[in-house]
């Protein structure tokens, strides 16, 4: 008896230690935004075979609502493949709110405005972070520098939406950062 007695524990420790092991180490910018921060999944973003980012979305204990507008901050950790500007960026992103029917024109534009002066041009290994925070806006950073933030939520919605709404052209990565996203109990 007592000798499973010690097995158990020993199992115990292990899986607990594995779980240590496993949990990725939180970037101290996202861990000022967001308290208890945890990945929530993560995948790769290709155009035409090439790789252009690795993606990581962080959460808190209580998750990611898949219904808009989520109540609770989250991050979005871009890791890029290869050089662009940050122009390029930000063309990009407000293409893809316009393909997912977010915002006016005129919204698009001025996001868009406001976008291309907080991207910096990026080379391979830059970390771009997006941080949502519920009812304000997003604040921005690289390499975990502060970098500016669009503090209006229609903004942060259409943001965001590029790689989380359902209706995304990326579902593939959409699917691998939702895989752990739901409340922690």
């Amino acid at each position: 008896m007592k000798l499973v007695k010690h097995a158990i524990a020993w199992l115990l420790a292990t899986a607990m230690l594995h779980t240590a092991v496993a949990a990725e180490p939180v970037p101290e910018h996202i861990g000022q935004e967001i308290a208890q921060a945890r990945v929530a999944g993560k995948g790769s973003f290709r155009w035409f075979g090439l790789k252009i980012y690795d993606a990581k979305l962080w959460v808190g204990d209580k998750g990611y609502q898949t219904h808009a507008p989520a109540t609770a901050p989250l991050a979005l950790d871009l890791r890029y493949a290869r050089s662009l500007q940050g122009k390029k960026i930000a063309e990009a992103s407000e293409d893809e709110m316009r393909k997912l029917n977010l915002g006016s024109a005129q919204q698009r534009a001025n996001w868009q405005a406001a976008m291309e002066r907080i991207f910096p041009d990026v080379n391979e290994g830059t970390h771009l972070t997006g941080v949502y925070l519920p009812n304000q806006g997003t604040r921005f950073y690289l390499n975990g520098k502060f970098l500016g933030e669009i503090m209006d939520t229609s903004f942060s919605h259409a943001f965001f939406a590029i790689w989380l709404d359902p209706k995304t052209t990326a579902s593939e990565l959409r699917t691998a950062l939702l895989t752990d996203a739901g409340p922690r109990q």
